[in-house]
């Protein structure tokens, strides 16, 4: 049985969340035409909120990158796998 980690989870929200933001900030990077003309705060402020939409994502629908069993609340993965017990 796996034991459910908030740290492996919000490790890999915290990666995710990241990696969104790069996304997101490169690709208003890559719009300015000089590095002169790039408006910052406008840049910076849309990969902020595309962070944090991905971390609202990771907690409504969790992380792909953490096994399922790893997601759910203690109580949860024990009720799941006494019923897997019983049904093989």
């Amino acid at each position: 049985m796996m034991k459910w980690s908030w740290k492996e989870f919000l490790i890999a929200m915290g990666i995710r969340a990241l990696r969104t933001f790069a996304q997101a900030f490169a690709g208003a990077l890559t719009v300015g035409a000089l590095w002169t003309e790039i408006q910052w705060i406008p840049a910076l402020s849309a990969a902020g909120v595309a962070a944090v939409y991905s971390i609202c994502m990771s907690l409504v629908t969790g992380l792909p990158e953490v096994p399922e069993a790893k997601q759910k609340p203690p109580a949860e993965a024990d009720e799941n796998t006494e019923e897997n017990d019983a049904n093989g």
